[in-house]
């Protein structure tokens, strides 16, 4: 792994740490309370390491890709839509696994937080939809997967990067969820060489779990409406 490289992961880092003094600061220097500095911290600290690390991954226009085969326009759009309903597929299964082997909880207790700063701040939607997926594609498999495959077949390249991708999130009952979805966009990776790829994949199914309740909310409302204006007939 080059030195360009192992900077990209140490931004990476810093960028979770970062918090132990950014929080404090928010608090105390704005009077933010708790929720509000996580938020705002949270879409700063995020948005920082997205620019410096795209300041980093700069060189790699020059250099060799995964493969000499890159997909065209057309087949990115594809795998971007077959990527994403595979993705959400891996992880359902992943659900049924943990739950039938394991007796695991279905509900993500990381999840059900994301979800309610998302209730309380609509904005944090864009670290949770947006930023966050392009930056752990760009770290999880463009550097870290990418300079595996380089010495490894598929399997344990993406094993291996899948496993710290699933570890970094801090949800252990759920380290299968997040291996699967680590799979399917090493593939989409390789399969396409495009980063771009695996990037709207996971940007998609991202943006499903953070919309998801509000859709069953507006499902429920509709129903509603319908029976209402079914009784006037």
């Amino acid at each position: 792994m080059n030195k360009r490289y192992w900077w990209i992961i140490v931004v990476y880092v810093l960028m979770h740490l970062s918090g132990i003094i950014g929080l404090p600061l928010l608090m105390v220097g704005f009077g933010y309370d708790e929720l509000q500095s996580v938020v705002v911290w949270t879409l700063f600290s995020f948005l920082a390491a997205l620019v410096i690390i795209s300041l980093l991954l700069l060189p790699d226009r020059h250099e060799a890709r995964l493969n000499d085969d890159k997909a065209g326009p057309g087949s990115t759009v594809l795998w971007i839509v077959l990527g994403f309903f595979m993705a959400v597929f891996a992880q359902y299964l992943a659900v049924i696994l943990e739950t039938t082997l394991f007796g695991v909880d279905p509900e993500s207790e990381n999840t059900q937080q994301i979800l309610a700063f998302i209730e309380s701040f609509p904005y944090f939607i864009i670290a949770v939809a947006i930023i966050g997926p392009i930056l752990e594609e760009l770290v999880f498999r463009k550097v870290i997967f990418g300079a595996l495959y380089k010495r490894m077949n598929f399997f344990w390249a993406a094993f291996i990067s899948s496993l710290i991708f699933a570890v970094v999130h801090l949800d252990f009952e759920h380290l299968l969820v997040y291996m699967s979805g680590g799979f399917v966009f090493a593939f989409l990776y390789v399969k396409t060489n495009r980063i771009l790829v695996p990037i709207m994949a996971h940007v998609l199914m991202n943006s499903l779990a953070a919309i998801g309740p509000e859709l069953e909310e507006l499902e429920e409302n509709i129903q509603l409406i319908l029976a209402w204006i079914g009784g006037l007939f």
